[in-house]
């Protein structure tokens, strides 16, 4: 029951026994409060990620328990969070948002897909326009795609940037790779060949942070021989590079726990920029190993950048595979295997929480009222969600509710 009553000024007072529950317009439905869907790796960051999490939840629950249903899902091994994530977009969660690293969020947008197409939730038909979307509270040991966004690792803005709740639509790279052809999808960074075996080894050395990607090519340099493939763009003529050390194709910026490698990249372009490098010797990545961080790269000679939404990679001859390894391809951080491998850009693939600025996006997680009217509100019907609308035409300057 909502009371309206009049005091100095003509202002009109709201006041109510019910605690605010939600800001969402209610429909004529039974209203009820969606998922979020939180999957947490707790052993990524050598362990801290689970620690932390237990210091979040409650802060979390308490800013976002009035608004939707917290699910926690802890990950028991690799790929279960990709299938944590198909569970929740079936039932129809609100948001799934994935709380580790890179790897933990590489894994959960491959959640978003099954067989190759996007995976659709089992109240589509009676909510066609609802569509879970992807949050991320970085936890992890690099957190590369979080730096496009210039985040830190601060949870409490993770908080506020799901409370405010802007989303934005973000492109997803595919990858079909090796004999079988099998598929996977990228939100950052796939490579291949020294970048790709660096990423390898750097898997082997998390334990010392984001070094662990410089001792990784330092180790993948062993053995290492550049090779010449053959690379085509969208669709186009077969071509042979030679002497190609390593390819980058970046739906993102940012490998490695920081190496801007991908420069021009961004996520909601449309496209890939494929970075391909030649030549380089052990000691070139040592002296070069700046430019790698601050993007600079791609000014070098043996360095090329392009945009493409396509880009297939071949041996030139699969014989040196008796001779020498397979050609190394992963994703995300993530090992796939060898080629050949297609890459490609699938467009506004997925909504993305990436909240907003302050005071840009209204905070659904508080509730600003007038100056005069001081109240908690719980809308139960259609007319009292409209006289709020009304009364918060007069000016929002006072928060009322915490």
């Amino acid at each position: 029951m909502v009371v309206v009553s009049l005091w100095k000024g003509g202002a009109p007072r709201l006041s109510s026994l019910h605690p605010v529950r939600t800001m969402e317009p209610p429909s004529h439905e039974t209203i009820r409060k969606q998922d979020y869907v939180f999957i947490v790796n707790p052993n990524g960051a050598n362990g801290r990620t689970g620690d932390s999490w237990k210091k979040l939840l409650p802060k979390l629950t308490a800013r976002l328990g009035n608004n939707w249903n917290i699910s926690e899902k802890l990950t028991a091994g690799p790929q279960h969070a990709t299938q944590l994530a198909r569970e929740a977009i079936r039932d129809g969660a609100a948001a799934v948002i994935a709380v580790g690293g890179d790897g933990t969020l590489h894994e959960v947008v491959n959640g978003f897909f099954e067989n190759g197409k996007p995976i659709e939730s089992k109240l589509a038909d009676s909510f066609p326009a609802q569509k879970t979307a992807l949050g991320l509270i970085p936890m992890g040991t690099g957190s590369d795609f979080a730096r496009v966004f210039g985040w830190n690792s601060d949870p409490t803005r993770a908080i506020d940037r799901l409370c405010k709740g802007e989303k934005k639509k973000v492109d997803v790279g595919q990858v079909i790779y090796g004999k079988e052809r099998k598929k996977r999808f990228f939100i950052n960074v796939a490579d291949l060949h020294l970048s790709a075996k660096a990423g390898f080894y750097a898997g082997m050395h998390k334990r010392i942070g984001n070094l662990s990607y410089v001792v990784g090519a330092l180790q993948g340099f062993q053995g290492h021989r550049n090779r010449d493939l053959k690379i085509r763009v969208d669709g186009g003529k077969w071509e042979t590079w030679s002497e190609v050390t390593a390819i980058c194709v970046g739906n993102s910026k940012y490998f490695g726990g920081g190496m801007k490698i991908t420069p021009t990249a961004d996520p909601s372009s449309g496209d890939l920029e494929v970075v391909i490098i030649k030549g380089y010797k052990w000691y070139d990545f040592l002296l070069k190993l700046h430019t790698l961080y601050l993007g600079s790269h791609i000014r070098q000679k043996n360095v090329t950048s392009m945009k493409v939404r396509r880009l297939d990679v071949e041996e030139v001859d699969d014989s040196t595979k008796e001779k020498y390894p397979g050609t190394f391809v992963q994703a995300d951080g993530e090992h796939l295997g060898f080629l050949d491998a297609s890459f490609s850009v699938i467009p506004a693939a997925i909504d993305f929480i990436r909240g907003g600025k302050t005071n840009e996006v209204h905070d659904v997680c508080r509730m600003e009222v007038p100056t005069a009217a001081c109240f908690t509100w719980n809308p139960a019907s259609i007319a009292e969600y409209y006289t709020l609308n009304w009364i918060g035409s007069l000016g929002t300057k006072q928060i009322c509710t915490e």
